[in-house]
């Protein structure tokens, strides 16, 4: 006899609903909205404009933000019935690392601008929620705080390759004694997009001193830092002009470099660190020639993210990477980019079913989900979601937010007859007829 649905195990999806309908017959509402529309509606809200423009923002007129949109939308899931699946099974293993669903959260910078110590709420949510967290190389906490507030949970590092060969050395041995489990090289941004939201405003915040908390805490990036000084100390400057955004600039400077804040304020620390790292955080000369010296470099699985063309995905397998991402930056290097999911496919097709792929950009729910698996993705990256709930409810918002898109995956899988993430596969979807 099979096991009939009051008996059945419940399930994260189930769980979950359960918390929330409990809570609702006290009064007690979600902290965030649990559909995308509402929790971006809210978000925006809840944040400043500077913040807006720079988490939500993507690259020129936004195609590339749709196309990744678009592309979900022309898949539809096609459910099975009586199918008596009663338990579901969302673990697996991507790169070495032990997953209790196939989610993992994107590196997002500057995220202060959301929330303060930001990367420390997520890390913790993150570690909360059991689900791997890929420190930003632009964060606004370091990565030893940030492992620090996760234990013994899961996390990545995120690189951005520096054209200070020595500073690339000094931030992989960093994550390998903060614990990461991988590194994930990101090869789209060695300079950035055409970003109207941020330029309209005259936003950067990296030139405020905002999400370079991983440089200003690096022996390598201070030592280049104080030479900088030095040599600027024999040099006749011109004075910069004393603005009242320029004023404002300095404070946030102070304020988000390490140590007391009267002491900075007098230092020139601060502003050369801003500089330095908008110098040299990334190197627009990133070759195949570089990736080829990782074996060497650390001991850690080297995971690369951003490949969208199936040429591309050939050389990083042919490269003997662990795993790679099929990413489009969420939209914000190029506009009119191919969209994620759509890539996913091409490079399925090129290199087959057996190097590890995830996918990046796009993801919105659950669904979003289930949809990347069958199509060929072995995990996704959530990003835009789950800084809306920060910038809502902080470390809960977080939390919220990724134990929402867990409990409708599980439930799409309870639906559809999915008994495993493995089991999860092209049977699944159809091209949706009505697109």
């Amino acid at each position: 006899m099979t096991e009939t649905a009051a008996s059945a195990p419940a399930g994260p999806g189930r769980e979950r609903q359960g918390v929330v309908y409990r809570n609702g017959a006290l009064g007690r509402r979600p902290a965030v909205p649990t559909s995308f529309g509402d929790l971006e509606r809210a978000a925006r809200r809840a944040s400043s404009k500077r913040a807006w423009a720079y988490v939500a923002g993507g690259a020129g007129e936004g195609r590339t933000m749709r196309n990744n949109r678009r592309a979900f939308d022309r898949w539809a899931i096609v459910p099975r019935m009586a199918h008596g699946v009663t338990e579901r099974d969302l673990r697996t293993t991507v790169a070495g690392t032990s997953l209790s669903s196939p989610l993992l959260l994107a590196p997002v910078g500057a995220g202060a601008l959301m929330a303060a110590d930001s990367d420390l709420a997520i890390a913790r949510a993150a570690a909360a929620t059991g689900v791997p967290y890929i420190f930003s190389n632009q964060g606004c906490n370091s990565m030893e705080d940030c492992a620090g507030a996760m234990g013994s949970a899961s996390r990545w590092f995120q690189l951005y390759w520096s054209s200070d060969e020595d500073l690339v050395d000094s931030l992989l041995r960093r994550a390998e004694a903060a614990g990461a489990e991988a590194v994930v090289v990101t090869l789209d941004t060695t300079m950035l997009g055409w970003r109207p939201q941020d330029l309209n405003l005259g936003s950067l915040p990296f030139a405020r001193g905002e999400g370079i908390a991983q440089y200003t805490s690096d022996p390598r990036f201070l030592d280049i830092v104080r030479q900088r000084i030095d040599a600027a100390r024999e040099m006749v400057t011109e004075r910069p002009d004393v603005t009242f955004g320029a004023i404002r600039t300095l404070v946030s400077m102070t304020r988000n470099h390490p140590g007391r804040f009267l002491d900075n304020l007098r230092s020139p620390v601060p502003r050369a660190a801003a500089e330095t790292f908008l110098d040299i955080y990334s190197n627009p000369g990133l070759s195949w020639g570089h990736l080829a010296t990782l074996r060497e470099r650390t001991r850690l699985p080297i995971v690369l993210k951003g490949i969208l063309h199936p040429d591309d995905a050939r050389r990083a397998a042919d490269l003997g990477v662990d795993a790679m991402v099929v990413s489009n930056h969420g939209g914000r290097q190029v506009d009119g980019s191919i969209a994620s999911l759509d890539a996913l496919l091409d490079i399925r097709a090129a290199i087959g079913r057996e190097p590890t792929v995830l996918l990046d950009s796009g993801i919105r729910s659950g669904a979003d989900v289930f949809v990347a698996l069958a199509l060929g993705a072995d995990a996704v990256l959530l990003g835009r979601p789950y800084m809306y709930g920060l910038a809502i409810a902080g470390r809960r918002g977080v939390e919220e937010v990724v134990r929402n898109v867990i409990a409708e995956f599980d439930l799409t899988m309870a639906l559809t007859g999915a008994r495993s993430v493995a089991d999860i596969d092209e049977r699944f979807v159809r091209p949706n007829p009505s697109f």
